[in-house]
């Protein structure tokens, strides 16, 4: 994380950014290794990470208690100097980064086809008017054959870090010109964020 306090995210806004961006990398260290899961997670009530990901992941068999850091970065650009009205600038980038670091724990099947509802549900609440999914439009057994070939897992999250790293070290002139020549370059997501910063 950027140690600039100006940037500083505190757990509440750690937890909204991973609850939103709802994709993670998942570091792990286990019996084969370090290795890297990309897998959606939701949030729980106790702010703990909840995720799955395919029972061949080379990274799946995860011994109980394995450290984990889950790293969420919804979003991130280029900020070039020309966009500044102030001169002696060079390139930067703009990004939002949480990091989630806790112990891992494998979840039960009943934990882990809660998971995959409490996905579905509020990944479909987004997209409506759309009708909602639920895992009852699947046949049965189609279920129990996907729901074989997956792992669950909880992460006990122990420490939430964050950064927003915005141009907030900027004068607001040269943050309206980073958000201005964001838009410009397609970049709304990112303007955006900026724009919450002036």
């Amino acid at each position: 994380m950027h140690p600039d306090p100006a940037f500083r995210l505190d757990d509440a806004a750690c937890r909204a950014v991973a609850r939103d961006a709802a994709f993670a990398h998942i570091f792990v260290h286990g019996t084969n290794g370090a290795g890297v899961i990309h897998a959606p997670c939701t949030l729980d009530d106790a702010g703990d990470l909840r995720f799955h990901c395919s029972a061949r992941n080379r990274v799946a068999s995860l011994p109980a208690g394995a450290r984990a850091i889950a790293s969420f970065s919804p979003v991130n650009g280029y900020i070039s100097p020309d966009w500044y009205d102030t001169a002696e600038q060079v390139p930067t980038w703009n990004y939002v980064a949480v990091e989630a670091e806790g112990r891992l724990e494998r979840l039960s099947r009943n934990a882990l086809i809660a998971q995959i509802d409490a996905l579905g549900d509020e990944h479909e609440a987004r997209l409506a008017p759309k009708p909602a999914w639920t895992r009852d439009k699947v046949p049965a057994a189609a279920y129990e054959r996907m729901l074989a070939a997956i792992e669950g897992y909880v992460i006990r999250v122990e420490a939430w870090r964050g950064t927003a790293k915005l141009s907030q070290n900027k004068p607001a002139v040269d943050r309206a010109g980073v958000a201005e020549a964001l838009n410009a370059s397609g970049r709304d997501d990112l303007a955006a964020a900026v724009r919450a910063e002036l």
